[in-house]
């Protein structure tokens, strides 16, 4: 019985040598209600997995990580909740995320996904004209904790009313509660829509900038590896265009 135990011993790990390596460890992505990018499929602040999350962002994630073969879950949270998981936790990213020089340092980074056409929307009705964003200094901007556009203006010392996240932020331009309103070409409209609220003018356009999957920095390069190759196949394939086309890019 000794010998038997023994061989089956040594045919049971000459079997598993053979097999090829398996990440063991899961990767955790998040994601916020930011539509069209990503955004909850049923209308919910939070979603605990894949199919609840829709969105032109989310659906490259998804055709990357299908063809990367890794282990993964994607949530949606609001904005601060993920990005910090994301820069503090091993294996835990976000997006989409915007690619700064003063954040290339503390992510690593699979993209560019898309890009984002960063728009002031004024009230409707306005006859506000705008030739470069010196024009709006002294105005109230309505904003959100976090987002990379409200730092952006803040760093450069405008005025902004920031909130927990942007749901409520073209109601307070459409009752005056602000003068400006700084989103993203797409998501604006969006955001406006859900909040039933029409006729927002796009008075100024600037800053064309990259969205990507930001990773933790303790995150293997084996794993960075995978999503980047996911992300090549999906190039090569017609997938990304595909997808690109689907959302009006």
């Amino acid at each position: 019985m000794r010998n038997l135990l023994c061989v089956t011993a040594v045919v049971f790990a000459l079997f598993t040598a053979s097999l090829p390596a398996v990440a063991s460890e899961r990767i955790y992505i998040y994601t916020e209600n930011f539509p069209p990018y990503n955004m909850s499929a049923t209308g919910r602040a939070f979603e605990h997995n894949e199919d609840g999350i829709d969105g032109l962002c989310t659906e490259m994630v998804k055709a990357i990580l299908e063809h990367s073969g890794l282990d993964y879950v994607i949530k949606l949270r609001n904005w601060d909740f993920g990005y910090n998981r994301a820069l503090n936790k091993k294996n835990h990213g976000i997006y989409c995320t915007t690619y700064t020089e003063n954040r290339a340092s503390q992510f690593k980074w699979v993209g560019p996904l898309t890009t984002n056409l960063w728009t002031i929307f004024a009230p409707p009705g306005t006859d506000l004209q705008i030739d470069s964003l010196e024009d709006t200094r002294g105005m109230l901007y309505a904003g959100y904790r976090g987002d990379v556009m409200t730092e952006y203006l803040l760093e450069r010392d405008f005025r902004v009313s920031a909130m927990d996240s942007d749901d409520l932020n073209p109601k307070r331009l459409e009752l005056g509660q602000v003068d400006l309103w700084i989103a993203d070409r797409l998501a604006g409209p969006y955001f406006a829509s859900q909040q039933d609220v029409e006729g927002l003018e796009p008075v100024f356009s600037f800053n064309n900038t990259e969205l990507y999957l930001a990773m933790n920095l303790e995150t293997s390069e084996e794993v960075i590896r995978k999503l980047r190759q996911g992300l090549e196949t999906i190039r090569n394939n017609g997938m990304y265009e595909a997808i690109e086309t689907k959302w009006g890019l």
